[in-house]
């Protein structure tokens, strides 16, 4: 349990500051010139490169080797690292129409293209509180959405228009985030990997991928980044602090996901996103409406209501298995001259059992 707690304090502590960082290089002017950095996969090469090193440091200290992968694992690696790395920009451009606390509550709600996927795809059938929880999710988004101050600079259809295009790019994040998280699951359970030893692969297969885009002879955001690092110094101390940050949270994040499973995991991130719009507000003055923060609360309580079914389902799953033990007894053939035994195996759904010595 202690193991656990100091997992969500790493956690929540980490990505709080990481959002701030996101939201600051992401959307802050900067200079007097008012210049924003948009040269976001310089951003995520940073962070790619920074965890990559933090896994390996820590592998190291831990005294465990970071061992070359098979052939199909590291196509796993190389597949979920191309997810990822296409996955990332897509949320950067959502941030162009819609504000950060609208990003992070839309991509709280994985549950809804997931389960929607699935439905259509293989016409899979659901229990009631799912669907509960995903009319809450889509109700509390929309109703954000719908409740939200009117821009004075565009026109009412103009920006909703905006805010569906960004809700559309956030959705095509959603799903492929929804992609590596299953193959993540996959490669744990096929082949014993470590979420260090994943988390230094993956994040350098990351680095090699956005490393070939930008060493592209035609991509010119390369040189464009660095001049801007140039031109405004002060942004290089707040990507620093980003990388950083993510690197950190991403070692609490494999540990959490390797020690207690997804569920614990997508409990304990779901919450940091709740508290990641609170800071967003606090720091950056956005402004929310009574109507919206209630908004908040219907999806975190479809959130919750799927976080806690599940939870409940899995802690009713073993406390099954541990009710079922297998017991192996010895016992004396009566009139045996060589004093030979014979086994029999009987199961019992009792916590408590007794052991009978054998007869003489």
């Amino acid at each position: 349990m202690l193991r656990l707690a100091a997992c969500v304090a790493g956690i929540y502590s980490c990505f709080l500051t990481w959002g701030y960082y996101q939201e600051k290089v992401s959307t802050t002017p900067y200079g007097q010139d008012a210049q924003k950095f948009k040269f976001f996969i310089i951003l995520n090469l940073a962070q790619s490169l920074c965890a990559a090193t933090v896994a390996f440091l820590y592998l190291t200290i831990q005294g465990k080797s970071l061992s070359r992968p098979s052939t199909s694992l590291t196509f796993k690696y190389l597949q979920v690292a191309l997810i990822g790395v296409i996955a990332s920009p897509f949320s950067y451009a959502a941030l162009k129409h819609i504000d950060y606390p609208t990003m992070i509550l839309t991509k709280s709600c994985k549950l809804v293209p997931v389960m929607l996927m699935n439905i259509l795809l293989y016409r899979r059938k659901f229990p009631t509180y799912k669907y509960i929880c995903v009319a809450l999710v889509t109700i509390g988004v929309s109703g954000f959405m719908l409740f939200a101050p009117m821009d004075d600079h565009k026109g009412k259809k103009g920006a909703a228009t905006s805010s569906l295009y960004g809700l559309f790019l956030v959705a095509i994040n959603l799903t492929l985030d929804g992609v590596t998280n299953s193959t993540q699951d996959q490669i744990f359970h096929a082949y014993k990997v470590t979420g260090q030893q994943m988390m230094c692969f993956m994040n350098l297969f990351m680095s090699a991928y956005m490393a070939i885009w930008l060493l592209n002879p035609f991509n010119p955001e390369l040189g464009q980044a660095i001049a801007f690092c140039q031109t405004h110094p002060a942004i290089i101390k707040d990507i620093a602090m980003f990388s950083i940050c993510g690197a950190l949270g991403q070692c609490f994040i494999f540990y959490t996901l390797e020690q207690y499973g997804s569920l614990s995991l997508v409990t304990v991130t779901v919450t940091r996103k709740l508290f990641t719009i609170l800071l967003s507000v606090v720091a950056y003055g956005h402004q929310l409406t009574l109507q919206q923060w209630s908004m908040v609360a219907v999806v975190f309580s479809g959130i919750g209501l799927e976080a806690y079914v599940k939870r409940s389902e899995k802690l009713q799953k073993m406390a099954a298995a541990s009710s079922t033990t297998t017991i192996k007894t010895e016992k004396f053939v009566h009139g045996s001259p060589t004093g030979a035994t014979t086994t029999t195996t009987t199961t019992t759904t009792r916590q408590r059992t007794t052991i009978i010595a054998p007869k003489n």
